[in-house]
């Protein structure tokens, strides 16, 4: 008999609930969270020898307790909270909100969805997110020290620093600017200090990303070879998608990463508008990836880009055409790399970058369009595939 437990995981406990097929309660267990949690909860689950974990946001508040279970040779899959929070919303039993309905209600939406994420020992691309997420930080942080030092510079230099805030071009005009009295002089000290704290900044910046770009080539994603996807924007897209297989098809990691249209239709009309779902740090480097290429009118994305400008549609449109198409080619770069690696894990034929599924998913623009033609309200109508020769 198969038995699910689900765990509503918190920063000072773990409560798991334990359900049979038929939704039964078993078992009911809360541990604190400390050394011995992973012990207590495999003890209290031997009399389930065929049992699946279900953990709520296993890679948030139960991240570490799932590793824990994969360490230990357990099954864990990743419940999301909506997708729990549904299931309990839908029940017709006691549903109030406390540790155990919550861990029940976890149960119960692992029993009945259909497709969800397998927790798997970590690898490179929790590597990736991490130091991702540290770039991200450095960044949120130059930008406000950089505002900072431009307010204080306006206030000792009529104009400021104009353009973007470079350490060198603020330190040639605090070199430059004799202060007169106390209080102009006390702004220039404190400019110094927020000089300092910019260089600081770049420094750390730098070396995060020269250890992005040791992960990435590490990790040997052939993301890098799509125009205008760097170390830092494959760090991300690698990072944040971790396992490409949770995504059935272009169009979910498409959805996933907010470069698919919603559908707006009512009746008979069918409209589509912008989606701000998804992971917006993703979309943004998905977004970086489209700019690059559009800058660089040698690239096949600019040319792809002006086709779309020719045809009637605004900037922002092309543009995001433009990355829907980049969406793509970076799935089915990540997929092909994912099947190669499953051939080296099985000692089949892989390693092999240069076969042509691994070529294809690299290039900037898969033959299929971006968007549907409904998708757009140009009057043009889409040019039929080109037949090869």
């Amino acid at each position: 008999m198969g038995v699910t437990i689900g765990i509503d995981p918190h920063k000072g406990s773990h409560t798991a609930v334990a359900l049979d097929e038929h939704e039964v309660v078993l078992g009911q267990l809360r541990v604190r969270s400390g050394p011995e949690q992973l012990a207590r909860l495999t003890d209290w689950a031997e009399a389930w020898p065929a049992r699946t974990w279900a953990v709520e946001n296993a890679s948030g508040l139960g991240y570490l307790l799932s590793q824990q279970l994969v360490a230990a040779g357990e099954r864990v899959v990743d419940v999301p909270p909506k997708l729990a929070a549904r299931a309990r919303l839908l029940d017709n039993g006691d549903m109030n909100k406390n540790d155990p309905n919550d861990a029940r209600s976890v149960a119960v939406a692992a029993l009945r969805a259909k497709r969800l994420s397998e927790v798997t020992k970590e690898d490179h691309t929790a590597v990736m997110r991490l130091w991702a997420r540290r770039r991200k930080d450095l960044t949120a942080t130059r930008t406000r020290v950089a505002n900072r030092l431009h307010a204080v510079i306006l206030e000792l230099v009529p104009g400021g620093c104009t353009g973007e805030i470079y350490a060198s071009k603020v330190a040639r005009l605090l070199e430059a600017f004799e202060p007169v009295g106390a209080v102009a002089a006390a702004r220039k000290e404190l400019a110094e200090e927020l000089l300092g704290d910019l260089r600081r900044l770049d420094s750390q910046l730098g070396e995060v990303k020269e250890r992005l770009a040791a992960v990435v080539a590490a990790s040997r994603t052939t993301t890098t070879k799509i125009f205008g996807v760097g170390p830092v924007v494959a760090a991300i897209t690698v990072g944040l998608t971790a396992d490409v297989g949770r995504f059935a098809d272009k169009d979910h990691f498409a959805s996933y990463n907010g470069t698919a249209p919603i559908e707006v239709s009512s009746g008979p009309k069918k409209l589509y508008r912008l989606s701000m779902r998804g992971s917006r740090q993703l979309n943004h480097a998905v977004h970086m990836a489209a700019v690059t290429q559009v800058r660089h009118r040698h690239s096949e994305g600019r040319a792809y880009y002006d086709r779309k400008i020719t045809e009637g549609k605004t900037h922002k449109e092309a543009l995001r055409a433009l990355k829907r198409r980049i969406s793509d080619a970076l799935y089915a770069a990540m997929v092909a790399d994912a099947r190669r690696e499953r051939e080296v894990a099985s000692g089949g034929p892989g390693g092999q970058t240069g076969n042509g599924s691994v070529a294809c998913a690299a290039g900037s623009h898969p033959a299929k369009p971006a968007l549907r033609p409904s998708h757009s309200r140009a009057n043009t109508k889409p040019r039929p595939p080109r037949r090869a020769a």
